[in-house]
């Protein structure tokens, strides 16, 4: 059916209501006018924003969203690598209960065709569009209508801004009929480029800023990288200028519900790959004229397994049940509402080449990071004192750590070979530098978090609660080592089978 074909069967249908009425006396109601929806996705940034309070941070278009609408202060990613986050925000489901555990491009990909965004909007009467990246196996899962700008662009001279809004503007012009639109920037995913396409005007060098306190060392190298990536969050800044200045041009922006959110934290060490807050913290903007409480800033846990219920109860569109996430339109009013007490995260590295199986869980105060297979380095830890390839590059480097303070030295000897628990006290150690995980003043908050951690993986079933299982995912990744899967056209992770039995 043609977009004129519907537009001229509304026309009809609203035209009938309207003479009946006449005719009749009688009032009819004519229905809401159902909102568009554009999901505004980053790649590799956490909360560096300056309405996030960053100083270094050149954010003007984004601080402004978030002045004008909501800004999630403790908003949170449930797995810190790009195909597994995407997936649960797509999906509202946990990694282990859609099965994206790791990268698409490492062949993991979901159980089955679980309802999505796209496709429980698409059915409900959306057009719906993505321009960027899907990285999700399999993407015949979510139909989209409308598709531009496919691949990655991480490479230099590929980042140009302008290109992303013009394809915005096609897909915003050619109907009426609401729309859902997905769009996904390439900042500031590594490698970090200090100017793309004339942007940032005036980027900032090394000189200017100081390692984020989370990495704990600080270097020239760290500083230099540490300045690209803020002039990456820049360009993106710019970006969504040009994006949201198309919607305007369009006339659509009052009846769009706007959603921002970084997929995770940011490429460097103890970040991106871990589940350190630096890895799953991430910004969460929501802005949605005469529907919010404008200014709005809850302190309640959110994730983005919310932006699905979020989108839908928008749309007025029936949830799957049982999902995991909970729409936010009571904090997004300002309304004090029972509410989640603890956020829960897992990391297996996303590759063989990078295996190593954690999981955390938090509530407003405490974190608990658990490692669960023994006796091995943490290899994404090491991948990043390697600087192991160009993804990896700003990673703190053992001649970075030797000259650190001695706690730092400790945090990545930690960091590289984790005991079974580490604990943290956020409020007083935000940066997560003091274990406190066997000191007996903190054994029963260790113990409670556990039993929450325990009574959550009863509750969603997950399979890493057995560990047989655990045992199976450990020794296929191994194997896979060795193997050149990705070169195999019928290879498929053994686990998609298993880990539903």
């Amino acid at each position: 059916m043609t977009d004129k074909t519907m537009n001229r069967r509304t026309f009809l249908k609203t035209a009938s209501l309207t003479t009946a009425a006449l005719i009749t006396g009688t009032s009819f109601a004519m229905p809401p006018k159902r909102p568009n929806v554009l999901l505004i996705v980053s790649e590799d940034n956490g909360p560096e924003l300056g309405c996030y309070g960053d100083s270094y941070a050149q954010t003007p278009i984004l601080d402004k969203l978030a002045a004008n609408g909501v800004r999630f202060k403790n908003a949170f990613v449930p797995y810190s690598v790009c195909s597994p986050s995407r997936a649960c925000f797509l999906t509202g489901l946990h990694p282990h209960q859609n099965g994206q555990i790791g990268l698409a491009t490492h062949k993991y990909a979901m159980y089955e065709n679980f309802p999505n965004i796209p496709s429980l909007l698409k059915k409900a009467g959306y057009r719906t569009g993505l321009i960027g990246k899907l990285h999700v196996n399999p993407e015949s899962a979510f139909p989209y209508d409308f598709r531009e700008i496919r691949s990655a662009n991480f490479g230099k001279g590929q980042r140009d801004m302008k290109k992303y809004a013009d394809s915005a503007a096609k897909f915003f012009n050619a109907s009426d009929d609401p729309f859902f639109l997905s769009i996904n920037y390439p900042d500031a995913h590594f490698p970090l480029h200090r100017q793309d396409h004339g942007l940032p005007e005036k980027p900032l060098t090394g000189k200017d800023v100081k390692p984020l306190p989370w990495i704990g060392a600080d270097s020239e190298t760290l500083r230099e990288f540490m300045a690209d990536y803020y002039n990456c969050m820049s360009r993106l800044d710019t970006g969504v200028g040009m994006l949201l200045e198309k919607l305007e041009q369009s006339g659509k922006t009052e009846n769009t519900l706007i959603i921002y959110f970084g997929d995770h934290g940011a490429q460097f060490s103890r970040g991106k790959t871990s589940v350190y807050e630096a890895g799953l913290r991430i910004p969460l903007i929501v802005s949605w004229p005469d529907n919010m409480k404008k200014g709005v800033v809850p302190t309640e846990l959110t994730s983005t397994l919310d932006v699905l219920p979020t989108i839908l109860k928008a749309a007025s569109v029936n949830a799957p049940p049982n999902l995991p996430g909970k729409a936010l339109q009571p904090l997004m009013n300002g309304k004090k509402v029972p509410w989640r007490k603890y956020i829960v995260a897992q990391t297996n590295g996303s590759a063989p080449s990078l295996y190593f199986q954690q999981q955390s869980i938090r509530d407003e105060r405490y974190k608990l990071i658990i490692s669960p297979v023994r006796n091995r380095t943490n290899l994404c830890a090491k991948a990043y004192m390697d600087r192991f390839n160009v993804h990896f590059a700003a990673g703190t480097s053992p001649e970075d750590i030797q000259a650190s303070p001695e706690n730092i030295q400790k945090v990545y000897d930690l960091y590289l070979d984790p005991p079974l628990y580490e604990l943290y006290d956020l409020r007083t150690d935000p940066n997560e530098f003091v274990n406190l995980a066997d000191d007996p003043n903190y054994e029963k908050v260790r113990t409670n978090l556990l039993k929450a951690f325990k009574q959550w993986q009863k509750d969603t079933n997950d399979p890493l609660a057995d560990p047989d299982k655990l045992k199976l995912l450990t020794e296929e990744h191994d194997r896979m080592k060795t193997y050149n899967y990705r070169k195999d056209k019928k290879f498929r992770w053994q686990y998609l089978d298993y880990f539903k039995k």
